[in-house]
């Protein structure tokens, strides 16, 4: 199987922050994740497919408004019409509120936030690559 994988990077915004302190909620990470199986199963099949549902989701880090999160997903299984997924969301910018309203500083290493699998389905009528 040829490697699949996509990624997006995204800033949190004031709209993103749902508790005190500016903290984004978790699901947005989940959100995130959504997104970035679309666009797999676009890759994989020529349509959006649907997610079905998710394995195992871990938060890990918190994140905040003004960081930048980028997140991955890849295809590691594909079955007749089901699409088996990994996700990883990183902190790859941190908002830096206790220099400024505006300082940001972009981190040495990726802090991983949130690591999820899922699976999604294409319906085999919808599936426009890969027929054999």
């Amino acid at each position: 199987m040829e490697k699949v994988t996509s990624t997006i990077r995204l800033r949190m915004s004031a709209h993103d922050a749902h508790y005190g302190g500016n903290l984004v909620d978790g699901a947005r990470m989940l959100n995130l994740f959504g997104d970035v199986a679309t666009e797999l199963l676009i890759k994989q099949d020529g349509d959006e497919g649907l997610f079905c549902a998710y394995d195992n989701v871990e938060f890990l880090a918190p994140v905040y408004a003004g960081d930048y999160i980028e997140a991955y997903g890849e295809i590691t299984k594909v079955g007749n019409t089901s699409r088996k997924m990994t996700f990883e969301a990183r902190k790859v910018i941190t908002a830096r509120a206790d220099i400024s309203a505006s300082a940001a500083e972009v981190l040495k290493e990726p802090v991983v936030v949130c690591r999820a699998t899922g699976t999604c389905v294409t319906p085999k009528d919808c599936q426009r690559y890969n027929k054999e």
